[in-house]
Parts: structure tokens; C-alpha cells; sequence
């Protein structure tokens, strides 16, 4: 979000329409540097051009390092996940309508929401991230995307029924939530690996294990608020032929990278040779609100 976001002309300017104060629930504005409400609650937008609405205290060790977010780039970068990007973007963006707005919670780099804005003319985007290292990307990751610090876990600070699609790539899914924001006509996107998803890289490098019980808990999350579109997910599958050090990104920029220490990752890396090969597999699933 540059210095422009939210002024005449500017078509982030309709997502003022979307947010709201997260003390007091009223409108916001734009107002020297900063997003203010009636009652004076003052929202700083840092020089990367984020805006900052967390207030509070964060959860310790959620929030992805700068570390994590520059392997990310990194990798990202490359392409790798550039079939997933596109049908991310495919699915969201029939859904988004005219002038629509696609809420991105957990958004990290904004690589995802970048590309559902490219297939969705007129489309506005807002990511949320508990991360700033992230959100210094985001906010610059498209012209019609802005960027905010929040915790997804808590109380969203977005009017209720205000996104045409609400993205939700491998992040926390507030599911009561997500409901509020989302028009009744609008659809939850949600991507998660599956069990098959980096096989080969997880014994030998050392990330976590996929939950196997992740699927039943995603249902009991979004269950009593959403029902699935068209019966059920997509899964997207293909190999992956890595250096050993787009390999060292691939678990660095994940929430294995809170779990392995550095020097024991290269050792780690190392031991698989110049190339590494390995399976990335995701599902795409639509969620339609009760």
C-alpha cells in the first residue's frame, strides 16, 4: 500500500469502505499518513505502506520471521508455485463479480491475492498478516491490493458482508468470521497441503509432518458456516525439481523453520545432493455460506 492507497482516484480507496476500526468498529478515513475513525482511534500506514490495526498483545511465535518471508520470496519468485497461483486465481476470480473485493486473511506475501487481482479486473484486495516482514511485500505486491497488520484469530476489522471472496492459503481460517465478512452470494477459497504434499523432502530435511486429522479439522472449523461448492475440493499435483538451495527455501520460508535449527537444516539439505525432486500437491476447496 504506497503513499497513495485510500486517496482520490486511487482504487484502494473503496476498501475504506470495507474496513472498520478495530476499538470501535466505526468508518475510517484517510488522514495525514495515518487511517482515523470519529472517535480518534489513529491507524499508522508505515513507510512500506502497510497499515498497522493490531492492537494488543500478539500470540508469541506466529508471525513469520523476516527470514521466513525472504525464502519465500525467494522461492515463490522462481515460479515453483506458479500452477497453484493460477488456479487460486481461477477459482476466485469467477466469484468475484464487478468492482468486487477479495479479502486475503493470512496473506504473507500477497503472492496469492497479486494473482486472483490479475485475472479479476476492477477487483480491489486487502491482505492480512500478523507478520510486517510480510507485509512490506504485500503491500506493494499489486496496484489494487493494500495490506494490514492483524491476528486472524481475533474479531476481523472489516464490515460485515463487505468481501466478495474471502482467500485463505495455508493460514488459520477463522471460520465464524469469515462468514460475517462475506456477502451471502460471495465463496471462501481455501488452500491446504495434502498428505502427499513435499513426501520425499519431510524425513530428510526435517519438516513437520502433515496432520493427517487436518481434514477433519478444517470441517469442524467451517462446518457450521459454510458448505462446500460443487461437492468438494480439486486437488493440484505435480513434481518439483529443486537446486539444494531452492530446496533450502522451500522449508525455510514454513512453519518448519520455527522447528529446525539453521545449521542443522544445511547440514540437512546438504546430505540430499546438488538436485532434490519432490511432490507438491495441494486441494482447492470453495466454500458457499450457510
Amino acid at each position: 500500500m504506497p503513499p497513495s492507497a485510500f486517496e482520490d482516484g486511487d482504487p484502494r480507496r473503496r476498501l475504506l469502505d470495507v474496513l472498520r476500526c478495530p476499538l470501535c468498529g466505526g468508518g475510517l478515513h484517510l488522514s495525514a499518513g495515518a487511517l482515523r475513525c470519529g472517535r480518534r482511534h489513529t491507524f499508522d500506514i508505515a513507510r512500506q505502506g502497510y497499515v498497522s490495526l493490531l492492537t494488543g498483545d500478539m500470540r508469541a511465535g506466529t508471525a513469520d520471521t523476516g527470514p521466513m518471508v525472504g525464502a519465500r520470496e525467494v522461492f515463490l519468485g522462481a515460479g515453483h508455485y506458479a500452477p497453484l497461483a493460477r488456479a487460486v486465481a481461477d477459482v476466485a476470480s469467477r466469484w468475484c463479480g464487478t468492482h468486487g473485493t477479495v479479502l486475503d486473511a493470512g496473506a504473507g506475501t500477497g503472492y496469492y491475492l497479486a494473482a486472483v487481482l490479475d485475472a479479476a479486473a476492477e477487483t480491489v484486495g486487502l491482505g492480512l498478516d500478523a507478520s510486517k516482514f510480510a507485509l512490506r511485500r504485500a503491500a506493494r505486491a499489486h496496484p489494487r491490493a493494500a495490506a494490514a497488520v492483524w491476528d486472524v484469530w481475533r474479531e476481523l476489522p472489516v464490515r460485515s458482508g463487505a468481501a466478495d471472496v474471502v482467500l485463505n492459503v495455508f493460514a488459520p481460517r477463522n471460520g465464524s468470521e469469515f462468514r460475517r465478512v462475506l456477502r451471502p452470494e460471495g465463496a471462501l477459497v481455501v488452500v491446504t497441503p495434502t498428505s502427499r504434499h513435499l513426501a520425499e523432502l519431510r524425513g530428510a530435511a526435517g519438516l513437520l509432518e502433515v496432520d493427517a486429522s487436518k481434514e477433519d479439522r478444517l470441517a469442524r472449523t467451517l462446518d457450521a458456516h459454510f458448505t462446500f461448492e460443487g461437492g468438494g475440493a480439486q486437488e493440484l499435483e505435480y513434481r518439483l525439481s529443486l537446486t539444494a538451495q531452492e530446496a533450502h527455501d522451500l522449508v525455510s520460508m514454513g512453519p518448519s523453520a520455527h522447528h529446525v535449527r539453521p545449521e542443522e537444516l544445511v547440514g540437512r539439505i546438504a546430505a540430499m545432493g546438488d538436485a532434490v525432486e519432490t511432490t507438491a500437491s495441494f486441494a482447492v476447496a470453495v466454500y458457499r455460506p450457510r
